[in-house]
């Protein structure tokens, strides 16, 4: 089969990852709106408190972490792929634990989190709405994490996973995006890759829209599903370029829909445009599709290549 084009596009792998240290003497965190400056990224969100404004953050390496607890606030790099947030934990969470009313992270990186309960992200969410673009998150147990709200909605855009998740050790697995119950999940024009156990995208949202992806398990290693809808979802898998790999903890299916149990409907859930292929040199039989919800899920035309059923009912 002709690999797809869309595969080669690397999203934001390409983005100059320089892990120099933030000018000396310079104060890293600034609020644009009023062009106040602060040593410490936890102040500058304190002075922003209930209300809206934009962090920018100079290039630089970053060992701390921070928690926002309220207000509308955007963190986002002066350079794209030059602010480096390094294995800084907050709360034994994450390196930004968000409960405020919103946040947005634009051209952050985020990598080397763990944690002892094996969930270790670049960001754990606990309520409200966010946007993440441009970023990347590797080498850790978790690249996002969430909490419960059901009125949240998540978008995730041009942002690279790699090096993430994990089933070890006894506890939970983890996985590179793991979504709780929330509206709605939207990821576009990103990139999976490398995983090291979990799933890429597991997502408890109502609604999920995964578009023009690509999802490159070639490299992982004991990785399960590239999608995991649990307990069901509306919504659109479309235009995405899925490629499994040979080290599997379970290569069963590429989209698992209900698997845990038909929570809500599935109905409409539409998955179409899509290029799914087994890596050079693996051969085994799979599936494309896994369906646990028995609702009326809209299979359209997928390009699959050898080996791979479309559609399977369990």
């Amino acid at each position: 089969m002709k690999r797809s084009t869309r595969f080669l596009i690397p999203a934001i792998a390409a983005i100059t990852t320089v892990s120099a240290t933030a000018q000396q003497g310079m104060a890293p965190f600034q609020i644009a709106e009023n062009g106040q400056t602060f040593t410490r990224l936890a102040d500058a969100i304190e002075a922003v408190g209930d209300g809206q404004a934009t962090i920018m953050i100079a290039p630089g390496t970053y060992r701390e972490c921070a928690v926002q607890s309220a207000g509308h606030i955007s963190f986002k790099a002066e350079i794209a792929g030059r602010s480096i947030f390094d294995g800084g934990i907050c709360e034994g969470k994450a390196a930004l634990v968000l409960r405020g009313r919103s946040a947005a992270v634009d051209g952050l990186i985020f990598q080397n989190m763990a944690v002892p309960d094996g969930n270790g992200a670049g960001i754990r969410l606990e309520k409200g709405n966010l946007a993440v673009t441009r970023s990347v998150f590797r080498n850790s147990e978790e690249g996002i994490l969430t909490a419960q709200d059901p009125a949240g909605e998540i978008v995730i855009d041009q942002t690279t996973f790699s090096e993430l998740g994990r089933c070890d050790r006894g506890l939970s697995c983890a996985h590179s995006i793991y979504i709780g119950d929330f509206a709605s999940l939207t990821v576009t024009r990103s990139r999976f890759e490398r995983g090291n156990g979990g799933h890429y995208i597991k997502s408890r949202a109502a609604t999920a829209i995964i578009q023009n992806n690509a999802f490159d398990d070639t490299r992982g290693q004991a990785t399960n599903y590239m999608i995991d809808l649990p307990g069901g979802a509306t919504g659109m898998i479309s235009g995405n370029v899925f490629v499994q790999g040979k080290d599997k903890e379970n290569y069963s299916a590429f989209i698992a829909v209900a698997a845990e149990g038909r929570q809500r409907s599935s109905a409409g859930l539409a998955i179409s445009g899509n290029d799914a292929s087994l890596a050079t040199g693996v051969d085994r039989n799979t599936v494309f599709l896994a369906d646990w919800s028995g609702d009326a899920i809209v299979l359209g035309a997928n390009r699959l290549g050898r080996g791979l059923k479309p559609f399977e009912k369990r």
